[in-house]
C-alpha cells in the first residue's frame, strides 16, 4: 500500500504548472491543475494518508486506506475472502447468513456510531 500511495502521489504532480491547463489537440482531454483549488483535499503534494477519526470520535487517529471501488475490495469480497481462506470453518449457517448482511448492507451506512 505504501508504494502504491507514493506512487499515485507522484502521478498527481505530474499535472502541475507549468502544464496544468493543457489540452490535447487530438482528443480534447484537458489535465486540470488540482491545486488551484487551495484544498488539503485536493492538494497534490500530500505523501500519505494522513490521521482521521475513525469508527466514532473519541478514538485516537489514524490513517486509514480504503478502497475506493468495492467490487474486490468492499465488505462482501473481504467476508467471502475469509471464507475461501476457511478463517470461518465450523461456524453455523446462521454465522455466514449475519455476516454476508451486514457486509452488504456496510457501504451504505454514513455516520453511525459503532458500539466497541
Amino acid at each position: 500500500m505504501d508504494h502504491f500511495g507514493l506512487w499515485h502521489d507522484k502521478m498527481g504532480n505530474a499535472v502541475s504548472q507549468p502544464l496544468a491547463g493543457v489540452v490535447d489537440p487530438q482528443t480534447g482531454v484537458t489535465f486540470p491543475d488540482l491545486n488551484s483549488l487551495n484544498s488539503e483535499l485536493s492538494q497534490t503534494n500530500l505523501i500519505l494518508p494522513e490521521p482521521a477519526d475513525f469508527l466514532q470520535n473519541g478514538l485516537p487517529e489514524v490513517s486509514v486506506i480504503r478502497p475506493t471501488l468495492t467490487e474486490n475490495a468492499g465488505a462482501v469480497a473481504t467476508i467471502k475472502s475469509f471464507t475461501a481462506d476457511r478463517l470461518f470453518e465450523g461456524q453455523i449457517p446462521e454465522f455466514f447468513t449475519t455476516v454476508i448482511a451486514l457486509a452488504k448492507a456496510a457501504p451504505h451506512i454514513r455516520g453511525a456510531a459503532f458500539p466497541l
